[in-house]
């Protein structure tokens, strides 16, 4: 499989700016893989196609405010900061991507906030983009991290050409976040009101979770036309034994277990017996998932609308097989869906 095969003509009007008015309101193709038939509906009707004991597996992983804005000691060089994650509590130490880049060397201090409330020295090189920086900080570490996240802001994909605004805060968070380490949303969750999750529980829907906490590999381009050789940054995940209980019962009773977006796909994938059961997992994984590929664990999946050439377009063509999500596609296009972070959903049965 080929990375130009994941090329199309993505009008720039369709890359939703916002979301929807109302989280379930969002507008949700169905694509159904046996009769090739798609349907168009309302977020919220996702509940008309589960039955009682079926199971959707969510990611509890939760969004931080990982893009900071600081200047360079002597010249105030403006540098974006991108936390990617923590790697030493007690000493500060962050994992960041700084932009940009070239004006940035070990040794240099940079300042941030108001009267440089925080200051930050790069201590290493790790790629060519991303840098260790140390936080020289002199209160608690509660009173740091909580300086350090005012003066983040929301981390909203750059395709998102607009400036943050205050509802990002809650918009760009699914309403089961739990556990803090994300840099991304797994968007496909976005969707999920409080009144429709409580509706599904009522009609006997059983919700399993497990965390990935998505990483800007997400978002890192492909750069290779033979897809075997792109390497995936890796991420990670916790599956706890609850999950692997609810998930593997719905297996034995052959009932439906969809996979809520593409991060929740990777983790369930990443950790599967021989025999096709999902097992307790605590650690990191690099899954790259694209067509042809067999899928394991999930019966169905709920995805977003994905950008061109992406490493989440790859994953739900194998899903939903490649031509057909391909004419999925060329009808969004047509009916004017919209695509990426904010914008609507497919259900792929």
């Amino acid at each position: 499989m080929k990375l130009s095969k994941f090329r199309f003509n993505l009008p720039e009007e369709l890359i939703a700016l916002h979301p929807s008015e109302n989280r379930d309101e969002s507008r949700l193709m169905i694509v159904d893989k046996k009769t090739g038939k798609i349907d168009h509906k309302i977020f919220k009707e996702v509940i008309n196609y589960f039955d009682d004991s079926d199971v959707m597996v969510f990611n509890n992983t939760k969004v931080f405010p990982a893009r900071l804005y600081g200047n360079k000691e002597k010249t105030g060089a403006r540098i974006e900061v991108f936390l990617l994650r923590e790697l030493n509590k007690e000493q500060r130490l962050w994992d960041v991507l700084v932009d940009p880049a070239r004006k940035i060397r070990i040794g240099n201090k940079l300042y941030f906030g108001k009267d440089d409330m925080l200051v930050a020295e790069v201590i290493d090189n790790t790629t060519s983009r991303g840098r260790t920086l140390r936080f020289l900080y002199d209160g608690s570490y509660d009173e740091f991290k909580k300086t350090l996240y005012d003066l983040g802001e929301t981390p909203l994909p750059k395709f998102i050409k607009r400036d943050v605004i205050p509802e990002d805060k809650e918009r760009y968070q699914t309403i089961y976040a739990k556990y803090e380490g994300a840099v991304a949303a797994p968007t496909a969750g976005m969707h999920y009101s409080r009144e429709l999750l409580k509706r599904l529980e009522i009609k006997g829907i059983n919700f399993a979770e497990i965390t990935l906490h998505v990483g800007l590999g997400n978002f890192r381009n492909v750069e290779v036309e033979d897809l075997t050789k792109h390497k995936m940054d890796s991420e990670q995940i916790f599956i706890g034994q609850d999950a692997v209980d609810i998930v593997n019962k719905a297996k034995d009773q052959k009932r439906e277990i969809c996979a809520v977006g593409t991060t929740v796909m990777r983790t369930l994938e990443s950790s599967v017996s021989t025999l096709g059961y999902l097992k307790p997992f605590d650690g990191w994984t690099n899954k790259f998932i694209f067509p042809p590929y067999e899928f394991n664990v999930a019966t169905r999946m709920i995805s977003n609308f994905h950008l061109p050439l992406t490493t989440l377009l790859m994953m739900v063509a194998a899903f939903a097989e490649y031509d057909l999500l391909f004419e999925a596609y060329n009808v969004a296009i047509k009916e004017k869906y919209r695509f990426g972070t904010y914008g609507d959903a497919m259900l792929i049965l």
